[in-house]
């Protein structure tokens, strides 16, 4: 059993004993902890948004938060099987003191997490979620006398979500219309399942082929949408089935692309299509975190904008994007964050975005994906034990690669000439990831395991 709790929340899995993983008395205590840092910050609002992904855990954890939401005397706005990024317009649709997502993400069935929002609909900061912590950890709450108790409401908020969507002025729905695409998705039978196809009808596609759109948290294949776990929707695609695959995980807040061919359009490249579209009609700058390619900072110099990077984690993202004023930003994994709609990773918006773009430009998928600039990107992982010193570790590579450009902001970073790694501890899992990126994929895989050796010996 695992339990791992960090500043955006608290994450394990189903079951053991308490404090060895998820269970009922671990988030009455961590809810109840955030439900006192939300009052204290937000002293005069009542109100908290509470959603959901389909996973199988997600009504026994569901019924457990809204129920201690209630007994500290907030009146709860329950919006059910949601989307993350659907949840966090909720937020401020419904100007609540905060939001809690009830998901684990990428993470298998057995997983389940709170992820915690502020009043802004955003993840909390460094300073809120420790707060959150040691409130936990101390267990500092009083919950509230029978006449103070608070209300729960049920809404839907995918219309308002798709509302939001198709008032963003990039999202050209006649442009969608006229291209007639036949689109392919695998939304791993969680709320992708209702949020995508809505969407998709939304912005003018009639031909829609549903794989793994039934809700019920069953997953078909591991949820991280990456190559190794998406054969079906592939094989679906070389067989000329339809114009563009779109695969998103547990709670949609990741977008993985597949061409016409069946071919992979890379994680990586899903923002930095998003990000060419939206740069070419609104010039400004962008913001990835540290373990993203370099192909946004190309894409972004040659329309005149400044690139930066953040550390790792949405929350680092976005306080980047505010700082240099970014017009669009976001993460490797297929995080899209547009701030004409909300600060959050994002597929819906990605998807309206990415279907404009490639229907003014009138090509194919795979034709889009080499107008960008190629790289090629090895994702790794270390698995730790609870013995693993990951402090010396990242110390033993900073020293052995001294002579290079290394960056310790978020773990360490080696920029060489034709290529980076970048090793980091996981917020989430026990493991470090080891992310490399070069001209071809043996180059990548050869940088990583160029570091891993050095970890391991």
């Amino acid at each position: 059993m695992s339990l791992v709790k960090s500043i955006s929340g608290i994450r394990g899995t189903i079951g053991g004993r308490v404090g060895e993983g998820l269970n009922p008395v671990d988030i009455v205590r961590f809810t109840a902890a955030y439900a006192t840092q939300r009052r204290a910050a937000m002293p005069n609002n009542n109100k908290i948004v509470v959603g959901r992904d389909a996973r199988l855990s997600g009504q026994m954890v569901e019924q457990i938060v809204c129920g201690t939401l209630m007994g500290m005397g907030y009146d709860v706005v329950n919006i059910g099987l949601a989307t993350t990024p659907t949840t966090e317009l909720a937020v401020t649709g419904e100007k609540a003191a905060g939001g809690i997502i009830l998901t684990a993400s990428h993470n298998p069935k057995q997983w389940n997490a709170l992820k915690l929002l502020n009043e802004h609909g955003e993840f909390l900061n460094d300073e809120e979620g420790k707060g959150v912590l040691a409130i936990a950890d101390a267990e500092d709450f009083t919950f509230a006398e029978v006449d103070a108790l608070g209300h729960i409401t049920n809404k839907d908020y995918l219309p308002y979500h798709i509302e939001q969507v198709l008032k963003l002025k990039l999202v050209d729905v006649a442009a969608i219309q006229k291209r007639n695409f036949t689109v392919a998705i695998d939304c791993v039978n969680s709320v992708g399942g209702l949020a995508i196809p809505a969407i998709l009808r939304a912005v003018g596609v009639k031909n829609i082929i549903e794989l793994n759109c039934t809700p019920n948290g069953h997953f078909p294949h591991n949820p991280e949408p990456l190559p190794q776990h998406l054969t079906e929707i592939s094989e679906l695609l070389k067989l000329g089935k339809a114009d563009v695959g779109f695969v998103v995980d547990p709670d949609v807040d990741r977008l993985a692309i597949i061409c016409e061919n069946g071919e992979m359009f890379g994680e990586e490249y899903t923002l930095v299509s998003v990000a060419d579209y939206i740069l070419r009609h609104t010039p400004g700058n962008t913001v990835s975190n540290m373990s993203s390619t370099r192909a946004l900072s190309n894409v972004t110099l040659a329309h005149g904008g400044e690139y930066s990077a953040s550390a790792v984690g949405e929350v680092n993202v976005v306080a980047e994007m505010k700082r240099v004023g970014a017009v669009i930003g976001g993460e490797g994994n297929g995080g899209v964050i547009y701030p004409e709609c909300h600060y959050g990773r994002d597929a819906l918006v990605g998807i309206a975005l990415f279907l404009s773009h490639l229907a003014h430009l009138n090509i194919k998928v795979s034709e889009l994906r080499r107008t960008l600039p190629d790289y090629c990107i090895s994702k790794n992982r270390i698995d730790l034990t609870p013995d693993t010193n990951v402090d010396a570790i990242l110390a033993r590579v900073k020293e052995l690669y001294k002579d290079e450009r290394v960056n310790d902001r978020d773990g360490v970073k080696i920029d060489f000439a034709d290529g980076w790694v970048h090793l980091r501890k996981s917020n989430t899992e026990p493991i470090i990831r080891v992310y490399s990126e070069a001209a071809t994929m043996e180059e990548a895989n050869a940088l990583a395991q160029k570091v891993i050796d050095v970890v391991n010996s």
